[in-house]
């Protein structure tokens, strides 16, 4: 069973097209006309070891707030689409990733519910061009889309450029391990038979 997504999104602020392979090995293929979102995806895609296809335009002249909150939208989406029925998965992911001085926890449970509990530390400011105070409105259009529910936080550092690094490798080895499948199940991992 191929766990694959594509998806198409178009309103009047973003253009997005998005594809995605669960099951691949990080190599990307990224255009957002907004750098470091296009950093953070590739590193994304690299170290959650799926595969991601991804050409987004939009309304970046008025701001990066709706691309960056459109991209986190559409991303959850495929994930979502690309699981399927979630026979066999862990469902569950963790972990706690080192950048320099930060340090960052991500806990993922592909439940169903869509619940983000966030902190970057309360930070804010540029990262070049980048309002640091994006990255939560990537992950809250992600975790609300996909249907899942995570905590990522932010447990120190002072460099932003580290933090929202740190953050999207957290969340990108959590959800690696959270959609990989466990041999020893076939069945959807819950005592109520859905998730």
């Amino acid at each position: 069973m191929e766990r694959k997504a594509f998806i198409k999104r178009e309103t009047k602020e973003t253009q997005i097209e998005l594809s995605i392979n669960l099951d691949g090995s990080g190599k990307y293929k990224v255009d957002t006309q907004v750098g470091f979102l296009s950093h953070m995806l590739e590193s994304f895609s690299f170290h959650s070891m799926i595969d991601l296809e991804i050409m987004a335009t939009g309304d970046v002249h008025v701001s990066h707030h709706h691309l960056v909150e459109d991209v986190g939208i559409v991303l959850g989406m495929a994930v979502k689409e690309a699981l399927g029925d979630k026979k066999g998965i862990k469902r569950f992911g963790y972990s706690i990733i080192p950048m320099d001085e930060a340090l960052a926890l991500c806990s993922i449970d592909l439940s169903g519910r869509p619940l983000l509990f966030y902190d970057d530390l309360g930070y804010r400011g540029k990262i070049t061009n980048f309002d640091y105070e994006l990255m939560g409105e990537f992950f809250k259009g992600f975790t609300l889309s996909a249907g899942i529910t995570m905590h990522l936080k932010a447990l120190s550092g002072h460099n932003l450029h580290h933090i929202a690094e740190c953050l999207t490798k957290a969340f990108a080895i959590a959800l690696k391990e959270a959609v990989s499948i466990d041999p020893r199940r076939s069945q959807i991992p819950s005592t109520k038979g859905s998730i």
